[in-house]
């Protein structure tokens, strides 16, 4: 059945972060099917990607956030709950058909498969529905105590696949290829640890929300600043809270100037250091934003009203616009756009790789078509309540 209400009251600041995380993955995945590495030595090639690292924590924080704010619209803990676990089984889903088969363009289903960052907000969803049942308080002070706790296991020297139920601490925690059978292959690039503490802190940061507009104003302030001073301070030191000392040259950052061997931190899985120097900025940003009223700020909290929506649309548009740049570019190397991306597909061919001009153009274009589906779908949100909507 289907009901026109009126619209939602809505938080501005959330939704304009929720945008620009949203632009700044349309980067990173372009930059995928672009040939383009991860980080380089260059800090063209290094910048690209070491922006892009804002979005997994701002996505996981908020959508813990989120979860806090929509408890407030249904009867009880249990409605959260049923509707946590349903919604986080339905994105893993998603991640397991459909997104597959869109960074792939292939149906090799048997021999890969993802689980990428909304794999990784399914499990944590489902795991918070189970949460539901302590206090805000307490499952806010656990997903605090999981992410400050967890880089203990960098210290640990022996060989995780020899442990019982190996497959299952990689999708846990260490991540990787997990094997099953005949050739089956699971690529585990998001372990559930600690993003499920992310979003149980961000369930918790909900409560902040709530409070009177000085009081979250300078509460976020403190906050935030307090996180990037003490990712100064750890990452300073470099000794606990990240695996990947800057200090002493190893076999990945030989080749890579001081300064960004310090910026780069540990996304997989997310080490300590990394969630203070991504999540302390947004933070800061949430109160700078909260009276932000320009075209700009505009498209964006439009965009960040429908995170999935533009999510599902901009992985095969993304991969499409790849096709055809690489037609007119490269036509004899455009079979390596249907191999295993974004995981299994190995290295780009010799030649492949566009300019970095190129990837942010492409992003632009991929962005402003999008905006337009976004806004149509936002406006059906805010004056429909079909059931449907709410898993879009």
């Amino acid at each position: 059945m289907t009901t026109a209400v009126a619209p939602r009251t809505r938080i501005a600041s959330l939704d304009i972060i929720r945008g620009i995380v949203m632009v700044l993955m349309a980067i990173d995945h372009v930059r995928v099917f672009s040939g383009v590495p991860a980080g380089g030595p260059t800090p063209g090639v290094f910048f690209t990607r070491w922006i892009t690292n804002f979005v997994a924590p701002a996505f996981a924080f908020l959508a813990g956030t989120g979860a806090f704010l929509y408890g407030r619209r249904v009867p009880d803990r249990a409605a959260l709950a049923r509707f946590l676990a349903i919604r986080g089984l339905w994105l893993v889903l998603l991640e397991l058909t459909f997104l597959r088969w869109a960074w792939t363009f292939n149906f090799d289903y048997a021999h890969y498969v993802l689980a990428g960052v909304i794999w990784m907000l399914g499990w944590c969803m489902v795991l918070l529905a189970v949460m539901l049942v302590l206090p805000t308080r307490v499952i806010g002070i656990i997903g605090v105590l999981i992410i400050v706790s967890h880089n203990a296991l960098d210290y640990y020297q022996g060989d995780p696949s020899t442990w019982p139920a190996a497959w299952l601490w990689q999708i846990l925690y260490w991540g990787g290829p997990v094997k099953f059978g005949d050739g089956h292959l699971l690529a585990v690039l998001y372990s559930i640890i600690p993003w499920v503490g992310v979003m149980a802190a961000g369930f918790w940061f909900g409560e902040v929300m709530t409070w009177e507009p000085a009081r979250r104003r300078a509460f976020c302030q403190r906050l935030g600043l307090g996180a990037i001073a003490l990712f100064l301070v750890l990452r300073l030191i470099d000794g606990y809270g990240d695996p990947n000392h800057w200090k002493v040259a190893q076999e990945w950052n030989k080749t890579t100037p001081t300064f960004l061997r310090f910026l780069a931190t540990n996304k997989y899985p997310a080490s300590l250091v990394f969630l203070l120097m991504t999540l302390g900025p947004m933070f800061v940003a949430i109160p700078l934003l909260e009276h932000a009223r320009s075209r700009v700020a505009g498209w964006l909290a439009t965009i960040g009203r429908v995170p999935l929506f533009f999510y599902l649309l901009h992985i095969p548009l993304i991969h499409l616009s790849a096709v055809t740049v690489s037609y007119i570019r490269t036509p004899d190397l455009t079979p390596w756009l249907f191999l295993n991306h974004p995981m299994e597909a190995g290295k780009a061919p010799d030649g492949f790789m566009w300019p970095l001009w190129l990837l942010y153009l492409d992003t632009a274009i991929v962005v402003t078509i999008l905006y337009f589906p976004c806004r149509w779908f936002a406006r059906l949100k805010d004056m429909r309540r079909d059931t449907w909507l709410s898993f879009l």
